[in-house]
């Protein structure tokens, strides 16, 4: 039979690869766009989840409402929230804001950057559209910058929690966000505007170390006993956080609900749409799983989520092949995870962990997404994972866990762009896979998974 054809999404470009005509594809249940955003984030807004409307929580304060102080959280650059222009989530919400008398001198927006690099003004723009950056403050939290922590409380788990300040002493804290699936919390949104994207250095280890990562609960979709759930929803709770604004978006990035208002219900409610939306039932694991990184996928750093979220769907021993868009100025990543990820590659996945819970070891930023990459190559073996990314330097091919998309290229075969060689790198990767020893007794079963790092999933 003639083998199929699939288009993989390359940033704003798609990849034609072939694969055997036997591919299953496996998608995510197709959510209705919001037919007018804008009215869907004003209802939302006056119609809160759990909560009285932002306008009295406003007049509930006990101050003058024109001399309050508001904080808006927004995230950075990695998660694409709908936040810019006339149909996005923060025009209609500063306007309430404003409307109930708020000076605009007195708001906040405060990008919530966990562990992440400062945004860059160009960036800004991109997430937050010119009317919003020129028009209001912006800060960008950063998490070993002391002048700017409090401390605010100390957790069941005995962390001892440094909160941003602007955020901590605001008359009225807003926290908004993207509610997708989560490789560690089980969901993104909700609390994790406060925790971890906007505490302390030493909150941020234990919420990535391996104390909570290698618990079997720290995975996508579950919120039940996952310790980084419990322990940044106990954070934002107890620092009190005033209104969330929380969005689900479907596999084209187009929003498909809005949910405002207490942040344990709002976020409820936009978790169980989300999951009703992200997880892929299947009936058995696949030998071969082909993803993307996704628009979250800018550097290996976060191509992590892809090759977790995949795991469920390939069979120990299998394979993965993970084409990667890594646009990002770094496309591996920081120096402190390139040089934590030839650590791993040299120790592997247990050994690793093992210099990790060293009583000597002493945390270093980024030390947690080499760990994470553990999970996959652990079901598949150093041999088992293939990824493709064109634009990873020479010097930085070395050092990725896995098989690259490089090793299978005749170098001396020119390449006019990066999308030719990712599509060379993924079409080799797969006639590879596809013939692999390792399946020499059966044709394999293979899957694409069509929106990468955002379907889950599931074998029921």
């Amino acid at each position: 039979m003639p083998p199929s054809h699939l288009s993989i999404p390359f940033g704003k470009e798609t990849l034609d690869i072939q694969v055997p005509c036997e591919c299953v594809t496996l998608r995510m249940k197709e959510m209705p766009t919001l037919v007018s955003s804008r009215d869907e984030i004003l209802r939302a807004l006056q119609r809160p989840i759990g909560s009285p409307g932002l306008s009295s929580i406003l007049r509930s304060k006990g101050r003058p409402v024109g001399q309050m102080t508001v904080c808006i959280t927004v995230s950075d650059i990695t998660r694409p929230v709908p936040y810019k222009g006339k149909m996005g989530l923060l025009g209609p919400l500063l306007e309430i804001v404003e409307s109930a008398g708020v000076a605009r001198a007195n708001i906040l927006i405060l990008v919530g950057n966990g562990m992440h690099r400062a945004s860059t003004a160009e960036e800004r723009v991109f997430m937050l559209g010119p009317e919003v950056v020129d028009r209001y403050r912006i800060l960008d939290h950063d998490c070993e910058d002391a002048s700017n922590l409090v401390f605010a409380v100390r957790t069941a788990q005995g962390t001892e929690v440094y909160v941003n300040r602007h955020f901590l002493q605001a008359d009225c804290r807003i926290v908004t966000g993207l509610v997708e699936s989560h490789f560690m919390a089980g969901a993104s949104g909700g609390r994790k505007g406060v925790c971890p994207a906007l505490v302390n250095t030493r909150t941020l280890e234990r919420f990535h170390g391996p104390r909570f990562l290698e618990h079997p609960a720290a995975t996508n979709l579950v919120l039940d006993g996952n310790p980084c759930h419990e322990e940044a929803l106990e954070v934002a709770r107890k620092i009190g956080v005033d209104f969330l604004v929380n969005a689900t978006l479907n596999s084209q990035l187009r929003m498909t609900g809005v949910f405002a208002g207490d942040l344990v219900e709002a976020h409820l409610a936009a978790f169980e749409v989300m999951r009703a939306s992200v997880e892929v039932p299947i009936q058995e694991p696949f030998d071969i799983v082909l993803t993307h990184g996704g628009y979250v996928g800018r550097n290996h750093y976060q191509c992590a989520k892809a090759a977790v979220g995949a795991m469920p769907a390939v069979r120990d021993q299998g394979m993965f092949i993970i084409a990667a868009n890594n646009s990002d100025a770094e496309p591996v990543g920081s120096l402190e995870y390139r040089t934590l990820l030839h650590l791993f590659k040299i120790l592997g996945p247990d050994r690793y962990v093992s210099v990790l819970n060293h009583p000597d070891w002493v945390f270093t930023k980024d030390q947690w997404q080499p760990e994470v990459w553990g999970r996959p190559l652990r079901k598949v073996g150093p041999d088992g994972l293939i990824y493709c990314a064109p634009q990873i330097r020479l010097e930085d091919r070395r050092i990725l866990p896995g098989l690259n998309g490089y090793d299978l290229l005749d170098m001396n075969h020119p390449f006019e762009s990066d999308k030719d060689k990712a599509t060379a790198m993924v079409q080799q990767a797969v006639n590879y896979a596809v013939s692999h020893p390792r399946f020499q007794e059966t044709r394999p079963t293979m899957a694409f998974i069509e929106e990468g790092p955002y379907a889950i999933p599931i074998r029921k």
